[in-house]
């Protein structure tokens, strides 16, 4: 593993897929302009950056346009969710590539040991359904139920929040419930996020790359949280997989380097290591 800031990157287009919380923006949510900035720069160079987040398009949309990026492919809901350009749709993008579950299993699974939890559930035309307790969420096209009426239908993502537990014990939960139908991450602020079986940032993106003609040595994919881990080992095989400074140790464990934490600005750091 090497760090970012020694390794410079100098060849034909790239695509640069960047993870949101914790690497994009800061925890209070604020992007640092040396970011922004930096962004703007690699792409005035004719590289691709994009989005590939735990988060809903909904949310990922206002942070697209902070970064003023307009990419053809952004990836969401981790993995589940592709949107991709049409200036003819709402807001410039179209849901093109959806994958769903049955979330009625693992909710089952779930609610007996995080009977205090908040929950929430996305559908594949973005519509969400949550329980009480979701208040520091993002609710836009979304509304309040309960918990019964989230099993009606398949989704793209099921979300757990439980303030009573920290990310240690979601983890041990999360072990001892042991979910093998589905893939779930921990977040960054310690919420489980669970997609479809098989599906994660990493498998998203391998489409993108097919769908832009780019080769597995044109990636270069940076995060911060366990649900990044799946996107950095694979941009890592041949590309860069790069973990900013404050990720856990397991996604320092398959990071081909490490730039500095999200408080450094450590993705501009990363970004200055690339150039046209």
């Amino acid at each position: 593993m090497t760090q970012a800031e020694s390794t410079t990157t100098t060849t034909s287009q790239l695509l640069i897929a960047l993870d949101v919380d914790g690497t994009v923006l800061h925890e209070d949510g604020s992007l640092s302009l040396s970011v922004a900035d930096e962004v703007r720069r690699v792409v005035a160079l004719g590289h691709v950056v994009t989005l590939a987040t735990g988060r809903s398009w909904e949310s990922t949309r206002p942070v697209l346009e902070d970064l003023e990026l307009t990419p053809e492919y952004v990836v969401c809901a981790n993995g589940a969710l592709i949107m991709k350009r049409n200036e003819a749709a709402e807001h410039g993008y179209e849901r093109f590539f959806m994958e769903t579950f049955d979330p009625s299993e693992v909710l089952g699974l779930i609610k007996p040991h995080l009977s205090e939890g908040s929950y929430m559930v996305e559908y594949p035309d973005g519509f969400r359904k949550y329980t009480v307790g979701m208040q520091d969420w993002n609710l836009d096209n979304a509304v309040e139920v309960p918990f019964e009426e989230l099993v009606t239908s398949p989704v793209t993502r099921v979300v757990v929040v439980s303030p009573s537990h920290d990310e240690e014990e979601f983890l041990r939960i999360v072990e001892r419930i042991g979910l093998n139908q589905v893939s779930y991450a921990i977040g960054w602020t310690a919420w489980l996020d669970i997609a479809p079986k098989g599906v994660n940032k990493a498998t998203a993106l391998e489409r993108v790359r097919e769908w832009l003609g780019l080769e597995r040595s044109q990636m270069v994919a940076v995060g911060d949280g366990r649900n990044d881990i799946d996107m950095l080992e694979w941009a890592g095989v041949e590309g860069r997989g790069v973990a900013m400074g404050q990720a856990p140790e397991e996604l320092l464990a398959v990071a081909s380097e490490v730039t500095g934490t999200v408080t450094e600005d450590g993705l501009s750091q990363l970004l200055r290591s690339i150039s046209g």
